[in-house]
């Protein structure tokens, strides 16, 4: 089925963008990929805020329920939107970081503010600076397509488990 949308150069990723299509509203992270600066980051604080209130209505296998099928249908918007944009994983794509960030918060279940502050703080290092093996997730799946989608996702989900890992260490080593 041809793609309806023409390739979109990265200074027309605005609001019109995010509403001209269901998967660039969730790619875009609900519209927290627009920020011009840092949209990683920025989705990640949007990923915090809206687990502060997901985690007081859903029990916890909800809250996997959640984190599962808001992977899957991320994916689903990741490959759409990749394909309109014509670019392979472009920065305003934030739904990997909501996900992946939600899957530390919730395997972490942390419980006090300061813990919650690390673990973000942690997973922004392993997303944004990409040390090994982060660099290598984000190179193994490049390109566009299932595969490509897929690989958006795959390094987030590394620096999700390098953020559990790092967390649990050190929770063993200062409790």
């Amino acid at each position: 089925m041809p793609i309806p949308f023409a390739p979109t150069p990265l200074a027309h990723i605005n609001a019109k963008f995010l509403l001209s299509h269901p998967a660039h509203f969730i790619a875009l992270g609900l519209g927290s990929g627009l920020s011009p600066k840092a949209p990683g980051t920025v989705g990640t604080l949007w990923a915090w805020l809206a687990w502060l209130l997901l985690q007081n209505v859903l029990s916890p296998a909800q809250q996997g329920a959640v984190i599962v099928l808001a992977t899957l249908l991320g994916w689903w918007a990741a490959k759409v939107t990749t394909q309109h944009l014509g670019i392979a994983d472009p920065g305003a794509i934030v739904w990997d970081e909501v996900v992946a960030f939600w899957l530390v918060l919730w395997l972490l279940m942390p419980s006090s503010f300061t813990l919650q502050v690390i673990a973000f703080a942690v997973f922004r290092f392993f997303d944004a600076v990409k040390p090994p093996p982060v660099g290598w997730a984000d190179q193994v799946f490049k390109g566009f397509g299932w595969r490509g989608a897929w690989g958006i996702y795959f390094d987030d989900f590394v620096a999700a488990f390098c953020t559990l890992l790092v967390m649990a260490i050190g929770l063993r080593l200062f409790a």
